[in-house]
């Protein structure tokens, strides 16, 4: 397809390619691998009316970044452009928090969601390559804050993103002007969540987001649908971690 970069994983000999694309078909598979991914390991509840497909009201006005191994999708997450989040009515976060502070940033803002990587895919090269296509992205665009939810499974209950939100933050907590709040927290029983001896799991994805100089806006939103607890987390563009730039985004070479 024109317009893809390319990557060979040689640990698994796997031609590696990515597109940003509004692309039917290409957004209607990206939406296949959401399904599949949140339906396993979150148990998410879809629309029963469109099988197998993972689609909300905002897809029609995000770029889709996708990254391929031959002819199938293996990772993708979506932009939403503050001038899509006006024709769309809002930013999908909206839906989950307070966003005040953060739309106080205006133009220069933009949001991350719906990212999922296959399970087989979890790797270096494929995570590098889905987020050096964002990163792409935000140069082009001038983009100078993203901001997202981490997703946490609430198969335990919740405890575990409990316990991560705790951990992230005590050390990368955003400034109180740029925090959120949830309209649905977690149970009550996933933040009594005391234990000292368990420690969090954290997902790959967002070990990335942590790299990559992200902070946390505000406690956790419960989404009964997914089945997940969702960590508002916010990335200043300029301040990103130098090591991490020049690998995700290019920089310096």
């Amino acid at each position: 397809m024109a317009g893809q970069s390319a990557c060979l994983d040689r640990q698994a000999q796997r031609q590696l390619t990515s597109v940003i694309s509004r692309d039917p078909e290409i957004v209607l598979a990206a939406q296949h691998l959401r399904h599949s991914v949140f339906a396993a390991e979150f148990g998410a509840q879809f629309d029963s009316s469109e099988p197998q497909i993972d689609r909300d009201r905002f897809d029609d006005y995000c770029d889709h970044v996708v990254v391929f191994d031959g002819e199938t999708v293996v990772a993708t997450t979506r932009i939403l452009s503050w001038d899509g989040a006006q024709k769309a009515g809002g930013f999908y976060s909206e839906g989950e928090f307070e966003l005040s502070g953060l739309k106080t940033l205006g133009a220069s803002l933009a949001e991350v969601g719906r990212t999922c990587v296959h399970p087989d895919y979890r790797n270096g090269a494929t995570i590098a390559m889905l987020w050096n296509r964002v990163g792409e992205y935000l140069q082009e665009r001038s983009v100078k804050h993203v901001m997202g939810c981490a997703s946490i499974s609430m198969n335990d209950g919740g405890g575990n993103a409990w316990r991560i939100y705790q951990r992230l933050a005590r050390s990368t907590m955003a400034p109180e002007a740029l925090q959120v709040s949830p309209t649905l927290p977690l149970p009550e029983s996933a933040m009594a969540e005391t234990d000292s001896n368990l420690s969090p799991v954290i997902p790959a994805l967002i070990r990335a987001y942590v790299r990559l100089g992200a902070r946390v806006c505000g406690q956790p939103c419960w989404d009964p649908d997914f089945n997940c607890a969702d960590i508002p987390v916010v990335l200043e563009v300029a301040a990103m971690a130098p090591r991490y730039a020049r690998h995700f985004m290019g920089r310096g070479r």
